[in-house]
């Protein structure tokens, strides 16, 4: 089955799409993006990641003429066209290809990219045993609620973090507030209450995240969207991150110093049995 590519109203294979050397999103990273993903050939949560999309490009004064519906259409062809179960989608909106110049262009029609691979998850081994992250210190710009293509911040942290054997880095204020991983959310488990940082513009609200908290609400799971420390993630009894392509994954070291016990933990596991019975 072949990865799929779309590029302002043509489809083709991955390796053939081009997009112009004076494209916005590849000068000045002038754009926003969303990742999707189908479970058995079906989109999942389309409308809230549709929503946050056109939040991002309202929040960076991109004019267009696109529709949630519209895009939906061309997203359902290329899931359709590649044929995987479970597919992860990419779409990227940008100002568009011009001189290079700081100023908003006249006049010049947006690039929309959409491609369409296999999903790659974590493997199961790595889900029971859980995962290590590493704390990193958030220099990120200040809007980080807003999905833009602009993540060197994110690449470096991550590297970093990959090189010291973690499989994801943590975003930490200088007062030791954490925010949220490099591409997932963060939460903590402490004496049966489970926590997660609150809405704002220093995280990207994760449409996982808000269908976990909406689980946990809604079964009588004791949940709290607050500050979090990172000496209270170090002394939680649970870590879990959710991201699209991650679902609710444990996390049982931070820092080269294990979480409890070390392995994953009974909240963390139900939280994610509930996502995987709303997923299906």
């Amino acid at each position: 089955m072949p990865s799929i590519a779309y590029v302002n109203g043509r489809f083709s294979s991955i390796e053939d799409a081009v997009v112009s050397v004076e494209d916005r999103g590849f000068q000045l990273g002038d754009g926003i993006y969303e990742v999707l993903r189908t479970y058995h050939g079906q989109l999942h949560a389309v409308e809230p990641h549709m929503r946050r999309l056109f939040r991002s490009l309202d929040a960076i004064e991109l004019k267009h003429a696109f529709t949630a519906a519209g895009l939906e259409q061309i997203i359902r062809e290329a899931v359709q066209r590649a044929g995987f179960d479970d597919s992860l989608v990419y779409l990227q909106i940008t100002r568009g290809a011009t001189k290079r110049t700081k100023e908003f262009p006249i006049d010049v029609p947006p690039t929309l990219v959409i491609t369409v691979r296999k999903l790659e998850l974590p493997p199961a081994a790595v889900r029971e045993k859980g995962v290590a992250i590493q704390a990193a210190d958030d220099i990120r710009w200040q809007r980080c609620d807003i999905k833009t293509v602009c993540l060197l911040p994110n690449v470096l942290a991550s590297q970093r973090a990959r090189a010291a054997g973690c499989f994801e880095a943590l975003f930490v204020e200088k007062d030791g507030t954490v925010n949220e991983c490099a591409s997932a959310n963060i939460f903590i488990v402490a004496s049966g209450v489970v926590a997660t940082p609150p809405l704002s513009a220093r995280i990207l609200g994760g449409i996982t995240r808000d269908e976990v908290v909406a689980l946990a609400h809604k079964n009588g799971v004791p949940m709290q969207e607050r500050r979090v420390t990172l000496d209270e993630l170090l002394a939680a009894d649970e870590v879990f991150m959710t991201g699209t392509t991650v679902e609710v994954l444990p996390v049982v070291k931070v820092n080269d110093r294990p979480i409890a016990a070390g392995k994953p933990g009974p909240v963390t596991q139900r939280l994610h049995k509930l996502f995987c019975e709303l997923a299906d």
